[in-house]
C-alpha cells in the first residue's frame, strides 16, 4: 500500500478546502480526504475502510491534536487517547526551517482566523522548543501580532535538530524570523536545500 500526501492547492479530484489545509492523499491510487472540522476532529471521505488506519496514523504525523475521525454522515471511525494543547509564546519556539512558501501562506489564511487555531507539534528543547511541523501557521501568527498560539508535545529526531540549529545559524531565531517566498523560489531553494543539507548529515 502506498499513501501520498497532495501538495498542491488545485486537484480536481479534492475539494478546495481539504486542499487548502493539506489534507489530501491518493491511498494506493484512491483519492481520500481528510478535512479538519473542529480543534480535534477530521471527516475522512473516499477512503476504503482496509487502509483508514494507515491513513489517519499518516495524516496525524503532520496534525497530532486531531484524535476524532468522523465519516461523511458523521458515522464515528475512530477516536484516540486525546491530545491536550496548550499555550507557547511565540518567542519562545524555535523553528526548524527558514523558508515560507507565499503560495501556502495564502492558503493558511483561509482557514486561521485567531490564535487558536495554530496548533503546532513541538520538541522541549532547553527553555525553549523546537517547532516539527506548522511553520506556515507559525509565521501568519506573528504577522497577525499574535503573542501565543497553541502546541502538542511531540520529539525531535537528530535530522530535526539539525535543521532547527542551522535555521538559528542563519539568524531564524523565531517565526517571525522566517523568509516569504514566491512558490517558485521555495520549491528551488528549500527543497534543494533540504536534499543537501540531509544528504551532508553524519548519519544520513
Amino acid at each position: 500500500m502506498a499513501i501520498t500526501r497532495i501538495n498542491t492547492y488545485s486537484d480536481s479530484r479534492f475539494s478546495p478546502e481539504a486542499l487548502r489545509q493539506h489534507g489530501c492523499f491518493l491511498v494506493d491510487g484512491t483519492p481520500c480526504e481528510v478535512r479538519i472540522v473542529a480543534a480535534d476532529t477530521a471527516v475522512v471521505t473516499g477512503c476504503p475502510e482496509k487502509h483508514l488506519a494507515a491513513l489517519i496514523e499518516s495524516f496525524r504525523f503532520n496534525a497530532p491534536h486531531i484524535t476524532r475521525f468522523l465519516g461523511t454522515d458523521d458515522r464515528p471511525l475512530t477516536r484516540l487517547p486525546p491530545v491536550e494543547p496548550f499555550p507557547v509564546r511565540l518567542r519562545d519556539i524555535q523553528p526548524s526551517q527558514f523558508f515560507v512558501d507565499e503560495e501556502k501562506l495564502a492558503a493558511v489564511r483561509t482557514f486561521v482566523h485567531r490564535a487558536e487555531d495554530v496548533i503546532v507539534p513541538v520538541a522541549a528543547h532547553g527553555r525553549r522548543f523546537i517547532s516539527l511541523d506548522g511553520h506556515t501557521r507559525l509565521f501568519l501568527a506573528a504577522q497577525q501580532g499574535w503573542e501565543t498560539v497553541l502546541a502538542v508535545h511531540d520529539t525531535a529526531d537528530s535530522v530535526l535538530l539539525a535543521f532547527a540549529a542551522e535555521a538559528a545559524r542563519r539568524g531564524v531565531h523565531t517565526p517571525s524570523d522566517m523568509t516569504v517566498l514566491s512558490h517558485g523560489d521555495y520549491e528551488v531553494q528549500w527543497n534543494a536545500f533540504c536534499d543537501a543539507f540531509i544528504a551532508s548529515l553524519p548519519d544520513a
